[in-house]
């Protein structure tokens, strides 16, 4: 009952409302994006796997190139405006994909602008989100605030999952990406709205809200000079790039459970976008029924992170980390089935699980973040977290058609499956990530503290 009150006024909040509404909106046009944009590409003339990958490999690349540099943005000026300026870009780059698609003069390059641009603003999402979430919920609530998010955006997926499906298998991939590119405005719109009262955020790791154990950054304090700008903390623009990149590095280097999981993820996501993006589809397209049945493992994912959500929302567990990690274990199933050919049935069974554990992972990641690192340096500190985690996707993209042409679909997607259990297997090896304790109830000490010192990078 106490969750459930603490949601409601959540939701009456209307910085919040409008940041969930936005978000929202926005997912459902990611959610019609990979199906109209894999069936789109493999049905243009002369397309191959490849050309797919190399387009998919370009978004992927630019997220890498300007993550830093999102990051450096999102913490210099107003959050709610660098994702307005974000979602906007989106909805051009998806308006150029839809009008080459849909007329079939889609030239490479093109293509290959338009999903730069795209992944230039993904790169400025990520990092601006994940700081502005503790500037429209209180401390305490975090979690709830996390996972009411991706409640909604959860929604949006499989709301949009079926009615893309549907879109590309009906009238073809340009018709989808153009529904794609209006709610990316539309959250635009959405986010423009939001007003932020001054002074709103206070730094999120100030002192531990009562939920998990831990301290302050590397130096035991937040940055040095920080401003506060439309009620958003922000670093002191005075210095230049290089340095606040240098003190958000040092943010990251000084957890060991944050650096580790990211290098963990660099694998798994490697693998995670060569099956999801270029090698399920092919399977699909060849073998079970085209956009349709892959829609249907898409949306089982959906559904399992709506699960997620609601399983989220008053989960308490002693380890987050620990937990996080070995629910990572549920991304490799699908794409083993898929490798050894099992029934479509079981592979969105498997997928539904995957959905599950993604989201349980995701919020705790994100809660565990946003309570420990410093508000001024959150955007950067995750902007490191993405780049490490992504930047070996492009040669997963890169490398994922050729070995579907070469070796064939199935092979390359156990390798994938197989490579996601090391991964995570190796990840659990490490002190930081089993040792991080959540505390009992909120204001009392923790429950255990760090038995094995947490060493820094060097």
């Amino acid at each position: 009952m106490a969750t459930d009150t603490r949601v409601r006024d959540l939701l009456r909040e209307r910085p919040f409302a409008l940041l969930v509404s936005a978000r929202t909106l926005s997912m459902l046009a990611v959610a019609f994006a990979p199906v109209a944009l894999a069936f789109g590409i493999l049905d243009l003339p002369g397309a191959t796997p490849t050309t797919l990958s190399v387009v998919l490999a370009s978004e992927a690349v630019a997220v890498v190139v300007f993550i830093l540099a999102g990051g450096v943005v999102a913490d210099r000026y107003p959050r709610h405006r660098v994702l307005q300026a974000a979602e906007w870009a989106n909805a051009l780059a998806h308006a150029a994909l839809a009008l080459m698609i849909g007329m079939e003069r889609a030239p490479l390059w093109g293509l290959v602008a338009a999903a730069v641009l795209s992944g230039t603003a993904t790169a400025t999402v990520w990092p601006a989100l994940t700081g502005i979430i503790p500037e429209v919920v209180p401390p305490e609530h975090l979690q709830q605030g996390n996972a009411l998010l991706a409640l909604g955006t959860n929604i949006a997926r499989v709301s949009g999952l079926v009615a893309g499906g549907l879109v590309v298998a009906a009238v073809g991939g340009g018709w989808a990406l153009a529904l794609a590119s209006a709610s990316f405005a539309a959250a635009g719109v959405m986010v423009a709205l939001i007003r932020l009262p001054s002074g709103a955020a206070e730094p999120a790791s100030g002192e531990p809200d009562g939920d998990v154990a831990v301290g302050q950054g590397a130096d035991g304090a937040g940055l040095v000079g920080d401003a506060v700008v439309d009620g958003t903390p922000v670093a002191d623009g005075s210095g230049s790039v290089l340095a606040d990149l240098r003190d958000g590095w040092d943010e990251f280097r000084s957890r060991q459970w944050l650096w580790v999981v990211v290098v963990q993820f660099s694998l798994l996501v490697m693998v995670f976008q060569a099956a999801h993006l270029v090698l399920g589809p092919v399977v699909a397209r060849n073998e079970l029924g085209g956009p349709t049945a892959w829609t249907a493992v898409l949306t089982g994912e959906a559904v399992g992170l709506i699960v997620g959500v609601l399983v989220a929302l008053r989960l308490r567990p002693r380890r987050p980390i620990l937990l996080g990690v070995v629910l990572t274990l549920g991304a490799a199933p699908p794409y083993l089935l898929l490798g050894a050919s099992a029934p479509l049935w079981v592979v969105v069974l498997s997928a539904f699980v995957m959905g599950v554990c993604f989201d349980l992972f995701g919020i705790l990641w994100q809660t565990t973040m946003q309570r420990v690192i410093p508000a001024a340096a959150l955007s950067r500190v995750s902007s490191y977290d993405a780049l490490g985690s992504l930047m070996l996707g492009p040669l997963g993209l890169v490398l994922a058609g050729p070995a579907a042409e070469r070796f064939g679909a199935h092979r390359a997607l156990l390798v994938c499956g197989v490579v996601m259990v090391v991964s995570t297997a190796l990840a659990l090896l490490s002190p930081g990530v089993r040792n991080l304790f959540a505390p009992g109830p909120a204001g009392t000490q923790p429950l255990a503290a760090d038995p094995d010192p947490v060493h820094p990078l060097p």
